[in-house]
């Protein structure tokens, strides 16, 4: 039988091996506010159950149909369905894949392409879930990868829809045009000054919304927070991105820079001397050591988009013994800061 350890090593290699998505690219423009960009498209086929109403035999079909479209299409996808746990929560850390998405069940598969840009996920919530994901800010380039995707699957498959309510989807939130534009900011300045919540108010009431790193059931822990657009246009959503943009560009400079050091070295310190990190302390010490790598600080001598790759990885760090998993995420945590000291 397999030790603790032996799992441990086994994740670390599945790690290693993992080609990392094509947002960390670490040219990214803007990269030091945001993340990354992403367009994502929901379509359900044309005279088939939703997914959470359809029969095994039904949910097949319509992968059936899928990978047929994909096989006819100019893009080179791979398709994942009986993968391992620790190659799908690297998955989810990469957010290529939905926390949420039920891999074991009948029907279920992940299509990438070979940068790890385009991902597909087959009932989802919906039957085809089509995102692009790209690195910094990038709304265009994102928009038009998605909208490629679509388009070559939209060539194979019919879509449901309806002249009263648009794209279907099995949550008639979504109904419309089944699309959402968001970006994963790192809004570290504005958190700091305590103006996070106005600007974020401001912003909700023009009909953007604000979640945490990991989606809908997150927090903006770390000040890491995913701005999306659901019924607006690519342009308002620009318009609002850019705002952010300038406010916590202009937070950053507002805020005395020695007290900013005083808290990032805290912060370290605190990460280096602990024997064990709850998941939200150890975002909240990966948003402080991104700042400072992004600020030139001694002692964050390391790539700040490195911080990017370790928090894909750091969601690894949990198991069913949360002292087990403080412990693990602490030594993880502590890696990367001696590797920058």
């Amino acid at each position: 039988m397999p030790t603790v350890g032996d799992a441990e090593a086994w994740k670390r290699m599945v790690l290693r091996s993992m080609p990392p998505p094509s947002w960390l690219d670490r040219d990214a423009p803007h990269a030091d506010v945001v993340l990354s960009t992403r367009s994502r498209f929901l379509r359900n086929l044309a005279g088939h159950k939703f997914p959470h109403a359809a029969s095994t035999d039904e949910l097949q079909a319509i992968l059936k149909e899928v990978l047929h479209a994909i096989r006819e299409s100019r893009i080179d996808f791979s398709v994942h369905r009986h993968i391992s746990n620790a190659e799908r929560e690297y998955l989810v850390g990469c957010r290529l894949a939905s926390p949420d998405f039920s891999w074991s069940l009948p029907g279920r598969a992940l299509l990438l392409d070979q940068d790890r840009r385009l991902s597909v996920m087959i009932n989802e919530e919906d039957h085809l879930r089509i995102q692009a994901l790209t690195a910094g800010w990038s709304a265009e380039t994102a928009q038009e990868t998605a909208s490629m995707g679509l388009r070559e699957l939209g060539k194979q498959l019919n879509f449901a829809w309806s002249p009263s309510f648009g794209y279907l989807a099995a949550s008639p939130y979504n109904a419309g045009k089944g699309h959402r534009l968001s970006a994963m900011f790192h809004l570290i300045g504005l958190a700091q000054s305590k103006r996070l919540p106005a600007v974020l108010k401001a912003l909700a009431s023009q009909g953007i919304v604000a979640r945490g790193l990991f989606g809908e059931s997150s927090r903006a822990v770390g000040a890491f927070v995913q701005v999306s657009i659901i019924s607006g246009s690519l342009v308002e959503f620009i318009g609002a991105a850019e705002y952010l943009l300038k406010e916590e560009r202009y937070a950053r400079n507002s805020l005395p820079k020695p007290m900013l050091i005083q808290r990032a070295l805290q912060v370290r310190d605190f990460a280096l001397s602990s024997r064990a990190l709850t998941l939200p302390d150890s975002l909240r010490v990966f948003a402080f050591a991104r700042w400072a790598a992004f600020a030139g600080l001694d002692g964050f001598n390391f790539h700040p988009r490195e911080i990017d790759g370790h928090l894909t990885h750091l969601e690894l760090q949990v198991s069913a013994d949360e002292d087990k998993a403080g412990r693990l995420r602490a030594e993880y945590v502590r890696g990367l800061l001696e590797k920058g000291a």
